[in-house]
């Protein structure tokens, strides 16, 4: 079996997320790429990892849960959903970042240009179509009741049957993993 991993903002597929997903579900393989800051780039890239690599399951925790969603036909978790990025100013904001973990290419920074804030606008507002009635079956959202900076959960129940909210914040520890995202995978895998 095997879980393709979507990490959030800032991040890589290098995240601890990953690894403790690897640690908890030792008969799956998770294949955790880095995903590119520039969403022109990024969603064709994720989409054709996916036909590549056919993931029995997506998991994507914020910036890549609004990823995982776009990836149409296949079973996926999202996790504090960033559906809007482009207007979230306290995070999303123009500049130069850095990264949180270590990428593959050793980039330690990136720049968020205006430009890249408006492709991810563009991007947002053709988000959801596209939907079949395969991923309103098969999307799950999960959603920090302690949650600070992200809030979709009333947009993801505009479009999908299966939310529920769990006790935890928007970055995910090992107690969220263990207490939400791994029993939910195993639900959905058929590993319980």
């Amino acid at each position: 079996m095997k879980i393709l991993y979507f990490h959030g903002f800032a991040s890589s597929g290098a995240t601890g997320t990953a690894e403790t997903l690897r640690r908890l579900l030792p008969e799956v393989e998770v294949i955790s790429p880095d995903i590119p800051v520039d969403p022109t780039e990024a969603l064709p890239y994720l989409r054709s990892l996916c036909e590549q690599e056919k993931p029995d399951l997506i998991i994507g925790t914020s910036m890549g849960a609004m990823y995982a969603q776009q990836m149409f036909g296949y079973k996926k978790i999202c996790v504090n959903p960033a559906f809007n990025m482009s207007t979230m100013s306290k995070v999303f904001k123009t500049g130069e970042h850095k990264f949180l973990n270590g990428r593959k290419d050793n980039q330690k920074t990136f720049k968020i240009t205006k430009e890249i804030i408006q492709k991810h606008n563009m991007m947002e507002r053709q988000q959801f179509k596209g939907i079949t009635p395969f991923d309103k079956e098969n999307t799950y959202g999960l959603f920090g009741i302690h949650d600070t900076t992200v809030n979709t959960y009333d947009l993801f129940k505009k479009y999908y049957k299966n939310a529920q909210r769990f006790d935890g914040e928007h970055h995910l520890n090992e107690k969220a993993l263990k207490t939400a995202v791994v029993p939910l995978a195993k639900q959905i895998l058929g590993l319980c």
